[in-house]
């Protein structure tokens, strides 16, 4: 069983504890904690949706009452505890939020009365659209071009390292609509997958099993309904949506991280070395410490993120990305590390290090790099000392 001693910490509330408890008897039910072989990863994602929304977990991601519902420390702990037991249950689950996220906080009514109900109830998939071949972190580098026409507005290009890409029923696209130069220029759109002039041109396989594909837009014409926010606003969507759940992708690298934890302490309680438990040697246990110290830092940067979101309404740009940066860099340190405890046996396929080995790395990459989010603390300290 996992340390739970953060769930005291002040970042959270009754409430907050609660849900927790819940979650993680339903997960251990629903979910388990066994090793995945993704024999049919599509067919996986698709009962996994479903499971969260029969459950009601989704409602964490797609609320019904609009921005003010999204708890980002709701969201950072069922990112956690999902983590823990499946890193498959926590990317079906971050995906119906990332996917509607932009739909929630800029929507019309209409629109989000026609998608979201949906995506929370498990019965669609959602995609978030952003990243294309030749842009990725530099958003302002985008080149899928918004034309206007009669009645709405007409894509081409190509986006890449869509993840939902070829399942959802729906994408939120990001396209450059030229009304000023980088990225004050780009606007965003809900495409529905059946749109004519949208086709999956690829699926990409990774290391990490989860569905991901390369989309190309030609001739691809939305109506003017399916515009999110105002002409231009591309980038702030984007921006404001990243900012709420870029915190949780440090909680999902918390509950690799977790895991990792737990399957290590039980494997040098339990492995014998030169006649006494492998708990016994110093060097393991310096590696356990380093580990918990990771851990509890990594903890309470993510969820400092959130409570300041949540209860300081304002803008987490900064502390999002010193959450994500940590927590997604220290949990690849704590797997490599209980693989070094595991030995031969942590390589080894099936069992659990060796898949969060593989599951760690591309939270190291998605929704802003390590190297980005350092750019990002960085230039948010210049600016305050400038406005001093």
């Amino acid at each position: 069983m996992s340390d739970t001693s953060f769930l005291d910490w002040p970042f959270l509330d009754d409430t907050h504890r609660a849900f927790a408890r819940r979650l993680e008897a339903w997960a251990a039910e629903h979910i388990g904690t066994d090793v995945h072989p993704h024999t049919d990863v599509d067919g996986e994602c698709r009962t996994l949706v479903r499971k969260l929304g029969e459950g009601g977990w989704l409602a964490a991601a797609v609320p019904e009452q609009g921005e003010q519902a999204l708890d980002v420390r709701t969201l950072c702990l069922t990112r956690e505890i999902l983590a823990r037991h499946s890193g498959l249950a926590d990317f079906v689950f971050a995906m119906q939020g990332l996917g509607t996220g932009s739909v929630t906080l800029f929507g019309t009514p209409e629109m989000r009365a026609r998608i979201l109900p949906p995506v929370r109830a498990g019965e669609r998939i959602a995609a978030f659209a952003l990243s294309e071949p030749d842009a990725g972190s530099d958003v302002a580098a985008l080149s899928t071009t918004a034309t206007r026409v009669a009645g709405g507005w007409r894509l081409d290009g190509e986006k890449t390292w869509i993840s939902n890409g070829g399942i959802a029923g729906h994408y939120v696209v990001f396209a450059r609509s030229g009304e000023a130069p980088g990225a004050r220029g780009l606007s965003a759109f809900v495409v529905e997958a059946d749109t004519p002039g949208l086709a999956i041109a690829e699926r990409i396989e990774v290391i990490a099993p989860h569905p991901l594909a390369t989309l190309k837009f030609e001739n691809c014409v939305v109506p003017d309904s399916h515009l999110l926010g105002q002409p231009g606003e591309g980038f702030k969507v984007a921006m404001a949506t990243l900012d709420i759940f870029r915190p949780t992708v440090g909680a999902a690298a918390l509950g690799f991280a977790r895991r990792a934890m737990d399957e290590a302490l039980h494997r040098a309680a339990t492995r014998q070395m030169f006649g006494r438990p492998l708990a016994d040697q110093q060097m393991t246990q310096a590696k356990l410490a380093d580990m918990a110290v990771a851990i509890d830092t990594s903890a309470l940067l993510v969820y400092r993120a959130a409570w300041t979101r949540d209860v300081q309404r304002r803008r987490i740009t900064r502390e999002a990305a010193m959450a994500k940066l940590h927590a997604t860099e220290t949990a690849q340190r704590v797997i490599d590390d209980a693989v070094q405890i595991f030995g031969g046996l942590g390589v080894k396929t099936g069992v659990k290090v060796e898949e969060l080995y593989r599951e760690i790395r591309a939270l190291r990459i998605y929704e802003g790099a390590t190297e980005v989010q350092k750019l990002i603390i960085a230039r948010q300290m210049l600016a305050e000392l400038r406005n001093q």
